[in-house]
C-alpha cells in the first residue's frame, strides 16, 4: 500500500537513492532538505525528472521544531538522515554536531509523537563503535566516542531510545557502515580515491591507509532501510547493516587501480590523518540481527560497488565539480 513517507536529509547522498528508491516504488515521499538561499535541493537534482516530480519537496532545518513538526504533519513514517557528519570538521566546530545531531533528533522525534506517526526509523552510523574491541562487531559492542561526530551520533541513538522507553513511540535504529556509492561527497575516503584517479594523479594523498571498513554499497544500504518500514519487531532495537568483511584503505586503492587501468602510488597527507586516539582502527559487522529480523542480506560484493561507483563518477567528473585533488573535510 502507498504509505506518506516524510525523509529528513533527503538532499544527502543517502537520502537522495532512498527518496528515488521510495518514489519510483509509488510511495508519497516528501522530502526535508536543509534550506538555503539558493533553493538548492543538493543529490535530489541528480534523481530523474518523472520521478523527482512526484516528490514533495520541503526546505526547512532539523534544528527548528516548529519546522519538522509542519514537515511531519500526516505522515506515516519517517526515516531520519539529516545530521552533520564529517568527523573531520566535528574537530572545528563540536557544537554544531551537537545542535544538528542531538537536538534535531530531538526535535524530529518530538514532531513524530505531536503528530501520532507510525514508525520513525532512526539512522546511526558504525562510528560510534570506535576501534572494534571484537569481531564481527554485534549490536552489543560498546559504544566509545572517539570523535565529536559519534559522541553526537551515540547522544542521538540514546534520544531516539528514550523516545521509545518514555512515550511508546514505534522507532527503530539503522545503523550501517561504512556505506559507498554514486553521489557521495568526495570528503569521503572512497570518492576522494576516484575522484584523485580521474583528476589524472598517479600519486594519490590518504590519511590512514591500514585501518579497515566494513563497505556497504548504497543500494544494499537502501535496501536495508526500507527493510525496517512497518516491521514491529525492529522497534526499539538496533540494526547493523554491513557486510561482514573488512578491508584496508589501501586494499581498496588496489581494487580501484585494477578497475582504473592505473597504477597508483599512496601518499600519505598527514592533515588527512585523524589524531591518534580518534582514529577507529577497526571496523566490521556482524549483520546476523538483520538477517534474522529483517531478512536483509547484502547483494553487491565490493569490486561490483565500485565499479559502479567508479563509472558513475567517470560519467560525471567535469558535470558536478568532483575533482578531488583538494582536500574536502
Amino acid at each position: 500500500m502507498t504509505k506518506k513517507i516524510l525523509i529528513t536529509g533527503a538532499d544527502g547522498f543517502i537520502g537522495s537513492h532512498l527518496v528515488e528508491k521510495l518514489a519510483n516504488d509509488g510511495h508519497s515521499v516528501r522530502a526535508f532538505c536543509l534550506y538555503n538561499s539558493f533553493n538548492d535541493i543538493g543529490w535530489l537534482k541528480n534523481i530523474k525528472t518523472d520521478i523527482l516530480d512526484s516528490v514533495e519537496i520541503v526546505l526547512g532545518d532539523i534544528r527548528d521544531l516548529n519546522s519538522i513538526k509542519k514537515a511531519a504533519c500526516g505522515i506515516d513514517f519517517i526515516f531520519h538522515l539529516a545530521s552533520l557528519v564529517a568527523i573531520p570538521y566535528s574537530y572545528q566546530a563540536p557544537e554544531s554536531y551537537i545542535d544538528t545531531n542531538i537536538k534535531g533528533t530531538f526535535n524530529v522525534l518530538t514532531a513524530a509523537v505531536d503528530n501520532n506517526v507510525q514508525q520513525v526509523i532512526h539512522t546511526s552510523t558504525s562510528e560510534v563503535y570506535g576501534t572494534a574491541q571484537f569481531v564481527p562487531i554485534t549490536e552489543d559492542h560498546p559504544l566509545v566516542g572517539q570523535s565529536p561526530y559519534s559522541a553526537s551520533k551515540i547522544g542521538a541513538d540514546q534520544m531516539a531510545y528514550a523516545f521509545y522507553c518514555s512515550y511508546g513511540l514505534p522507532v527503530s535504529t539503522v545503523r550501517p557502515f561504512n556505506t559507498y556509492g554514486p553521489r557521495q561527497s568526495a570528503r569521503a575516503v572512497i570518492p576522494t580515491i576516484i575522484s584523485q584517479v580521474l583528476a589524472g594523479s598517479k600519486n594519490l594523498n590518504l590519511g590512514n591507509v591500514v585501518a579497515t571498513r566494513d563497505f556497504n554499497f548504497v543500494h544494499d544500504t537502501v535496501r536495508g532501510m526500507i527493510a525496517f518500514m512497518g516491521n514491529s519487531k525492529s522497534f526499539g532495537e538496533v540494526i547493523n547493516i554491513g557486510t561482514g568483511v573488512e578491508i584496508t584503505i589501501k586494499d581498496v586503492v588496489s581494487m580501484v587501480a585494477k578497475i582504473s587501468g592505473v597504477d597508483l602510488e599512496i601518499c600519505v597527507d598527514n592533515s588527512r590523518v585523524r589524531p591518534e586516539k580518534s582514529e577507529v582502527e577497526r571496523l566490521c559487522a556482524s549483520n546476523k540481527k538483520a538477517q534474522d529480523i529483517l531478512d536483509w542480506r547484502p547483494e553487491y560484493c565490493l569490486e561490483e560497488g565500485l565499479s559502479i561507483t567508479y563509472d558513475w563518477f567517470k560519467n560525471n567528473f567535469d558535470k558536478f565539480n568532483l575533482n578531488g585533488s583538494k582536500y574536502v573535510i
